[in-house]
């Protein structure tokens, strides 16, 4: 019998639970062992009929890896059928022919040709259920796991990811390149993101303005403080604390020698012309530099997706662009041994619909559509769910937004029941009530 005194938890790869087991690797070890219990649980559990594939989900979690995430956010809604989720064959199926990748039996759209090499590191998502067709609502889902309500502002998942772990180094622990993500709603300024507008081009906001020495522009910040101090009882404090912040976390920023991870001067031309000399291809090589200097999440956005029209030609120029800098980007965290603790997440608000409409187009589809997880120890050569013959609906194993939601906490070791604060005292969840990993992701 085993003596849940002597084992660590982490030793054993058995799931959370309660913190009151004496492990002895205390605080440091987020699981433990199976007491009688949850083993007579989990087998009454099976002798009632439970599917053995939730019997394992349950009892065999994974350890949770990833330390950075980075996400390709595609605003517009990216169709399922020409890129993760090809139906040869079908009337529904489009221009696109599926090809090999290198799982045996997995196909993706001909688009991705590179990708398809690096299917083994990355698993897809294809029975995704979603409730929202509307652009605004359906990208408030998708990013922060909520819908959306008008009492309360949820916070993004970088947000979250920034508040709930330790930051990693200088840089901020939150970058957007090329868009902005979810705000941080009730988590404050603290938690917002740095915003890259161009990457590769030196921030302008960073440096003191011509003309203005490094000695007298810090001259005028010391006047600032000492300004913004003595009105601070006047004046809103609740705003005049977040402009604070953001001033400090500019400054600091200013003057840290990891500044240099946001430009692409020094990279070896080969390597830019590799990822695509390209807005995406170069936000993607900066989301690679900047999870080497310990950011934390890293957001690349991506628009024009919403293709009601001509979208064969649209999906085309999106797969050339998008193809050499996400595979490029797989191979790069690999061969650093960056791969097992960053989660790479390609994902979009919606998909399309299965019919071509008389514009060749494919209009708004919420109720199934696909995503893409690498890395952050995830089990590569996974497909989880699958829809049916049309792309119209989850046929199998259906996953909801928030289960998203609760897979990425999952891999970052986020306690997804955990509640925190609003400034006004309300308790709020992590991720809604309900939601679950897909622990088939993890090995």
């Amino acid at each position: 019998m085993i003596n849940s005194r002597q084992l660590c938890c982490e030793d054993l790869s058995l799931p959370t639970a309660s913190p009151n087991v004496n492990c002895p690797k205390k605080m440091s070890c987020p699981n433990y062992q199976f007491t009688r219990r949850r083993m007579l649980k989990s087998f009454s559990a099976s002798l009632l009929g439970m599917p053995i594939s939730q019997l394992l989900a349950q009892t065999a979690p994974g350890k949770a890896r990833a330390e950075h995430v980075i996400l390709f956010w595609n605003s517009g809604g990216m169709s399922h059928l020409d890129t993760w989720d090809p139906k040869p064959g079908r009337k529904v199926q489009g221009e696109f022919n599926p090809i090999k990748t290198s799982v045996e039996g997995m196909e993706i759209s001909e688009i991705f040709p590179q990708l398809a090499k690096q299917m083994h590191h990355g698993a897809l998502i294809r029975s995704i259920a979603g409730t929202n067709g509307d652009h605004g609502r359906a990208q408030y889902e998708l990013q922060t796991g909520f819908n959306q309500s008008p009492n309360i502002m949820h916070p993004g998942l970088g947000s979250l990811v920034v508040h709930e772990r330790e930051p990693l180094g200088d840089l901020p622990a939150l970058v957007s390149i090329s868009g902005q993500p979810a705000r941080a709603g009730y988590l404050g300024q603290q938690c917002e993101a740095y915003f890259v507008g161009r990457p590769g081009q030196k921030d302008p906001y960073l440096a003191f303005p011509e003309g203005i020495s490094h000695a007298r522009g810090m001259q005028r910040l010391q006047i600032l403080e000492k300004m913004n101090a003595r009105t601070s009882g006047e004046k809103g404090a609740k705003e005049l604390k977040a402009s604070e912040t953001a001033l400090k976390d500019a400054v600091n920023l200013m003057e840290s020698p990891a500044l240099k991870a946001f430009e692409l001067e020094d990279e070896n031309p080969r390597t830019v012309e590799k990822y695509g000399n390209t807005d995406f291809g170069r936000g993607a090589l900066l989301a690679r530099r900047l999870v080497e200097k310990g950011v934390r999440f890293v957001q690349v956005n991506r628009g024009g997706f919403d293709n009601h029209g001509n979208i064969f030609e649209a999906m085309r120029n999106h797969g050339a662009t998008m193809d050499p800098a996400i595979a490029s980007l797989i191979s790069d965290l690999k061969a650093n041994g960056m791969l097992g603790k960053t989660l790479v997440v390609v994902l979009s608000e919606f998909g399309r619909t299965p019919r071509i409409n008389d514009g060749g187009g494919r209009d708004h589809w919420a109720r199934c559509f696909s995503a893409m997880m690498v890395g952050g120890g995830i089990k590569g050569g996974s497909i989880v769910g699958a829809s049916d013959e049309d792309g119209m609906a989850p046929a199998e194993r259906p996953v909801k937004v928030s289960d998203l939601h609760a897979t990425m906490c999952h891999a970052l070791g986020i306690n997804q029941e955990k509640e925190l604060l609003t400034p006004q005292g309300r308790p709020m969840r992590v991720v809604p009530k309900g939601a679950t990993p897909i622990h088939e992701l993890f090995a």
